[in-house]
């Protein structure tokens, strides 16, 4: 089986194609080929060898797109993305890269196939597709009214892949992930990167910024399963899945307050000084319009599996990105 991965080199990227290269299949099949493309070069995973392939370029460019579908790849997982923060602070890019790069792939799938070809494609959704005001709780049935250009570009991203998949170009499944936290590395333009920061930069013993008060409340899921969301949405039939094709992940719903305390149980209150509240309004208001608890029946019926506490979200983080232990 011959699988790309488009966006390979961000962080749900790169742990995909290592887990694809150190178990050598997916969805039942071996993967005998695996193509990584992303703006900035990707990580190789040394399992693969000489079966997987870098490059460096604009998937969401038309051109590119027709040279990856000529491609004939049997499973496409599609990652590549701009973040909400960037593409409510760049209009033009956030739909060039979110909304037209989805076109172009399918599109270009689309006029190289026919019957003899139909691979499965695995979008990445986000919960931001639904906008307020909310229920308590937000079930897959809820009405998709985005409150940003970036839920808005999703949004349309989940109808076009249901109605390319109505039309039998592609199988597809779009999966609208929680708050993945904790990501690690820098700080990144999401407008919920402080989810992850304030428990990332505490456990190293770096002050982190705070922008919102801790009554807010979201859902989080670790890189860890953020993969596993992927990787069991490959599997999945289209009997499984029936004609609704998107459907949202489960994860733990907390309030930032809960997020603290939980880093304070596992890193003592030395991490927790390190919380500096910093208010930022414009940072609120993004937030504000996010729903926050999700009802992922359906995705917990199909086998899609998450954390059960935010404890385990964060020592998933120390033992996938700190080596198991935590700093001195």
């Amino acid at each position: 089986m011959h699988v790309l991965i488009t966006g390979a080199a961000g962080m749900v990227g790169r742990r995909l194609a290592e887990r694809l290269a150190r178990e050598g299949q997916c969805a039942g099949q071996a993967i005998d080929r695996l193509t990584l493309t992303d703006v900035v070069p990707a990580s190789l995973p040394a399992e693969l060898g000489g079966r997987a392939t870098i490059r460096v370029e604009d998937a969401g460019d038309a051109a590119v797109a027709k040279q990856l579908a000529a491609l004939r790849p049997d499973l496409i997982f599609h990652l590549a993305a701009i973040i909400s923060g960037e593409a409510e602070r760049d209009f033009d890019k956030g739909y060039r890269v979110n909304l037209d790069g989805m076109l172009n792939l399918l599109e270009a799938i689309r006029h190289e196939g026919g019957a003899d070809y139909v691979p499965k494609l695995v979008f990445t959704s986000s919960s931001g597709i639904f906008g307020a005001p909310f229920p308590a709780s937000i079930s897959d049935e809820f009405h998709v009214t985005p409150l940003t250009s970036y839920g808005t570009q999703k949004a349309i991203g989940e109808l076009l892949l249901a109605d390319y998949s109505r039309r039998g170009f592609v199988e597809g499944v779009g999966i609208r992930f929680p708050s993945i936290v904790v990501r690690p590395g820098k700080p990144n333009a999401s407008a919920g990167g402080f989810f992850s920061g304030i428990i990332r930069e505490p456990l190293q013993g770096v002050e982190a910024l705070l922008p919102v008060g801790d009554e807010v409340l979201f859902t989080h899921a670790s890189p860890r399963s953020a993969v596993g969301f992927l990787i069991h949405a490959a599997g999945l039939s289209r009997e499984q899945l029936g004609p609704r094709v998107n459907l949202t992940m489960p994860g733990v719903c907390v309030t930032v307050g809960e997020q603290i305390e939980a880093l304070r149980r596992i890193a003592g209150d030395k991490a927790v000084k390190l919380i500096r509240r910093a208010p930022d309004p414009a940072s609120a208001a993004i937030v504000a319009g996010w729903p926050t608890r999700f009802d992922a029946k359906r995705a917990l019926a199909l086998g899609f599996t998450a954390e059960r506490d935010f404890d385990e979200i964060i020592r998933v983080h120390i033992a996938d990105d700190l080596g198991g232990h935590l700093p001195n």
